[in-house]
């Protein structure tokens, strides 16, 4: 993908444009690439870069939701069991089957744990990942030696999935372009456009690289901006009440040794009423995560004081060593844009179900959702702006529509298995050009090709996007991500034809962006 053509595209023509998507993360991307793929015409707005927001920020899970299930939200969980199965079929190289084990520490842990997996398995039908069982102590220890072994009696084997958030949004971004759709990122949205009668029928937008003002007509304008939606509606309506109840979440990333192997750990009911998480990912261990109301939505948010100790204390009692402040490698923190219910209510307590807003204008919102139902999010969404725009009925194609970089056997590609098909021009780079076979920092699976890829092919333009999105060096070693941003900033420079003030500006930028990544 190259930028230039994306908005050398959108400004050549002003003919209107059927349906024009506010949001660049999983949710616009989704809709993107369903409408784009059923033939519409379709150009995206992000006003960062893609999923620089909440999208990249999760706990890099594809599941049915099992406090979901505990809530009774059983159509919730088997819908999101079915857009798992999906999902795991049209793009293998991202998402994958993960064991998880709930330690059981009291003698009805097992027997009541046990029944509600096997319900959770019964829900996913043939769309199933593994069948759930009960482990004694000696064989769970085999798959997590790191457990606390005081007063361990056994636990409950079930199977979720496993995905990487931000590479596969960059791989929606892709598949909606190969299908015809208009994508930019770092390109912001400053008004919403009315004809005569009122309805909302185009937008005006800044790019703000060059800070160049363009004008779009559309048939169809779909508000999907997340944590942002609000300030979007009131571009359309001034007066629009606060429809978002803004939630964050931080996770903690740290060494493999506290949880070696592939076997997750699930904590059923931490002191908030939530779950938990350990995680395997990318050769570290994700822990998490908080569920926090918060007034104000921002792109770069941070832990708040406690969240950080209320993770490392809820893990203690189920590792052998307590993890300390000493031992995060990197915090990210994202925020879930939850709809708003009844007064007093708290936000964990609200539903992960997605809502479709239609306002006077015209203009469609789609919030809440979740990432494993992104798909089913965007079918319902692009159903809703074809009959409202009156656009010619075509029937949606995303259920079985293979995702950019979709390959059988991406395991075949070893330690760049998650680009999937595009391994294969990335490891011609390295043989083409012997230095960029440089691994940029030894604690970092980071190649000096990835990163001329990333630019060449993946829209990147700043180094953080680099570090963060393209690869996920920044949330897995947020310091080492620093050390290694002058390298990056330098590959990029060359690729993109900038200078070394450029360089010099990018790396100071990156290394702001990465305190909020560090434990203290």
């Amino acid at each position: 993908m190259d930028r230039q053509a994306q908005i050398d595209r959108i400004t050549a023509t002003d003919e209107p444009w059927d349906i024009v998507v506010i949001g660049g993360g999983a949710t616009g991307a989704g809709i993107a690439v369903d409408a784009a793929s059923r033939g519409y015409s379709v150009a995206l707005f992000e006003q960062s870069d893609f999923g620089k927001g909440t999208s990249s920020r999760s706990t890099k899970l594809i599941h049915g939701g099992v406090r979901y299930l505990q809530q009774g939200n059983l159509s919730l969980v088997m819908e999101a069991l079915r857009e798992r199965g999906m999902l795991r079929h049209n793009a293998p190289h991202l998402v994958h089957d993960m064991a998880f084990v709930v330690p059981n520490y009291d003698w009805w842990e097992a027997p009541f744990y046990g029944i509600g997996m096997k319900v959770y398995d019964m829900l996913a039908g043939k769309y199933g990942f593994g069948k759930s069982k009960l482990l004694g102590r000696r064989e769970l220890m085999g798959r997590i030696p790191t457990l606390e072994t005081k007063g361990l009696r056994g636990g409950v084997l079930y199977y979720d999935g496993q995905f990487d958030d931000a590479r596969l949004l960059i791989n929606l971004v892709q598949t909606a372009a190969a299908h015809g759709a208009c994508m930019l990122n770092y390109c912001r949205i400053t008004a919403i456009r009315h004809d005569d009668e009122g309805f909302a029928r185009g937008v005006e937008a800044v790019d703000v690289e060059t800070g160049r003002d363009i004008t779009v007509h559309a048939h169809s304008i779909i508000n999907a901006a997340g944590p942002f939606c609000d300030a979007v509606r009131r571009m359309d309506e001034p007066d629009a009440p606060a429809m978002i109840a803004p939630s964050q979440g931080v996770h903690l990333v740290l060494d493999a040794s506290f949880l070696p192997g592939d076997t997750a750990i699930m904590v059923p009911r931490t002191s908030d009423k939530r779950v938990m998480f350990a995680i395997p990912w990318h050769g570290r261990a994700v822990v998490g995560t908080t569920d926090t109301s918060i007034h104000e939505s921002t792109l770069e948010p941070r832990p708040l004081e406690g969240e950080v100790d209320f993770i490392l204390e809820t893990a203690a009692p189920y590792l052998n060593k307590d993890p300390g402040y000493g031992d995060i490698l990197s915090v990210f923190t994202g925020i879930r844009p939850l709809v708003k219910a009844g007064e007093g209510m708290s936000t964990s307590a609200l539903s992960r179900d997605h809502t479709i807003h239609v306002a006077r204008s015209g203009m469609i919102t789609i919030a809440g959702g979740k990432w494993t139902t992104y798909r089913k999010m965007a079918e319902d969404c692009v159903d809703h702006a074809a009959t409202l725009a009156s656009l010619t009925d075509r029937p949606c194609i995303t259920r079985t529509l293979k995702i950019h970089g979709y390959h059988p056997d991406p395991q075949r590609f070893a330690d760049l298995d998650f680009y999937g098909a595009d391994a294969a021009a990335i490891g011609q780079l390295m043989q083409a050009q012997g230095a960029l076979q440089q691994q940029l920092h030894p604690a970092l699976p980071l190649r000096a090709a990835q990163v001329v890829w990333a630019a060449r092919s993946e829209m990147a333009r700043t180094v953080e996007d680099v570090l963060c999105r393209r690869s996920r060096a920044l949330s897995l070693d947020a310091h080492a991500a620093v050390e290694a941003a002058p390298e990056v900033a330098r590959l990029m420079a060359d690729e993109l034809g900038r200078d070394e003030r450029w360089q010099q500006e990018q790396v100071t930028q990156f290394e702001q962006v990465a305190q909020a990544h560090m434990a203290r």
